[in-house]
């Protein structure tokens, strides 16, 4: 019997030779590679096109600083000092602020990270404050100025744009400052949209019509207008002076220093993408940052310094002034020329406990995030501050630190 002739195996032929054709599991492992490849170089290009679209959004509002130079990579690497305005301008920002028109730096915080990245501090500066004001041309919103002997320091942005209040707070501080960002109210709604809330507590009653801030004493997690309602209030906390807003603000930005630090914002690329969108859309940076990798570096710079090493501070300043200044405050130099000559020669400037002055008071015991509710819910619990004084700052400045908790009040 014969037997049938043996099928050959299937070959496939190329122009100068014989190659086998794929099995099954091959090709589909093939493919699967393929597409892999495929989602990669995707990915990479929409990430390439996101950050190219944020750059150009960036670059089409920046603020041109009189005497900038251009970043380098040796600059990324040493001491960076940035100064953060909070402008009060009521233009294009919706009903609800009411009807002043005009435009002053509501928030002045002077950012330091020292070079070896083990030491940061955030500097408030009294909107109030009267200091010496240096010739500065317009740089934006305004006509730009001679040199004056003493003026109040938020009516700078008035003047000639937020680039003359970062000369007004160089002058006064002995620092170059190459880095500016300037943001309004639809900005911190966005941006505190942005990280998911920040936790704060309540120790005293708020209530608050200037500002529509009204909270019971707990536990809350601002964001949207509640968070800019929070930030803005001045007649519902301590004195209703600026400097317990100031002291109350550190309740919120430490909380917020917290927050990023413990959830790994910093090194989460798609925290990062959002907030730096969100940054694009809200805010006006010196031309210094307008180049995203810059952006990424200097939050990068924040990454590993330790919480307790993330001081805030306010400048010492008195008030009790005679006219035409009543309701001004003047700077406290002997204690404020210590501080500015740390942060120029790049000096840590620690906190030991925390001297918070009005507005705020440390938490006792310091509140759990997780049981924080929502501001428009009613409050989860009481804050039980302490109402014993803290350790002085060791520059004798008010001040705190991020590893402190406190509370509004």
């Amino acid at each position: 019997m014969k037997k049938s002739p043996r099928t050959p195996k299937s070959e496939g032929f190329a122009r100068h030779g014989r190659i086998r054709v794929q099995t099954k599991p091959r090709a589909f492992a093939s493919l699967a590679f393929k597409a892999l490849g495929l989602l990669t170089a995707v990915a990479i290009a929409i990430a390439g096109l996101s950050f190219w679209e944020i750059s150009n959004t960036i670059k089409g509002n920046n603020i041109v600083l009189a005497g900038a130079k251009k970043i380098t990579a040796e600059d990324l690497k040493g001491p960076i000092n940035m100064l953060l305005v909070g402008s009060d301008t009521r233009a294009g920002q919706g009903a609800g602020y009411g009807n002043d028109t005009s435009v002053l730096a509501d928030v002045i915080i002077l950012l330091h990270i020292s070079e070896d990245r083990k030491n940061a501090v955030a500097l408030s500066f009294p909107r109030d404050l009267l200091v010496p004001w240096p010739a500065c041309p317009s740089t934006s919103g305004g006509p730009g100025y001679l040199p004056q002997s003493l003026g109040q320091i938020n009516a700078t942005i008035a003047n000639g744009g937020p680039g003359c209040t970062l000369l007004t707070v160089e002058k006064l501080t002995g620092l170059s400052i190459p880095y500016l960002a300037m943001i309004d109210f639809k900005g911190v709604i966005e941006m505190s949209n942005a990280i998911g809330g920040v936790d704060v507590c309540v120790a005293e009653e708020i209530s608050d019509p200037y500002t529509q801030t009204y909270l019971q004493p707990g536990e809350y997690n601002l964001k949207g207008k509640a968070a800019l309602q929070f930030l803005r209030t001045r007649h519902g906390v301590g004195d209703g002076s600026d400097l317990a807003r100031i002291s109350n603000q550190q309740t919120f930005l430490t909380s917020l220093v917290r927050k990023v630090k413990s959830e790994g914002v910093l090194s989460n690329p798609v925290y990062l993408y959002s907030l730096a969108s969100a940054a694009a859309r809200n805010m006006q940076l010196s031309e210094s940052l307008t180049d995203v990798n810059v952006m990424v570096a200097l939050a990068s710079a924040l990454k590993d310094v330790e919480l307790d090493a993330i001081t805030f501070m306010q400048v010492p300043s008195r008030g009790g002034l005679p006219a035409p200044y009543s309701g001004r405050v003047a700077p406290v130099y002997e204690t404020a020329n210590v501080i500015f000559s740390k942060l120029v020669n790049d000096e840590p400037i620690l906190v030991d406990g925390s001297n918070t002055g009005t507005g705020s008071v440390v938490a006792s015991p310091s509140p759990s995030p997780s049981s924080s509710s929502s501001a428009s819910a009613s409050p989860s619990s009481s804050a039980s501050p302490s109402a014993s004084s803290s350790p002085v700052a060791t520059t004798d400045g008010r001040g705190t630190n991020a590893s402190i908790t406190t509370c509004s009040g």
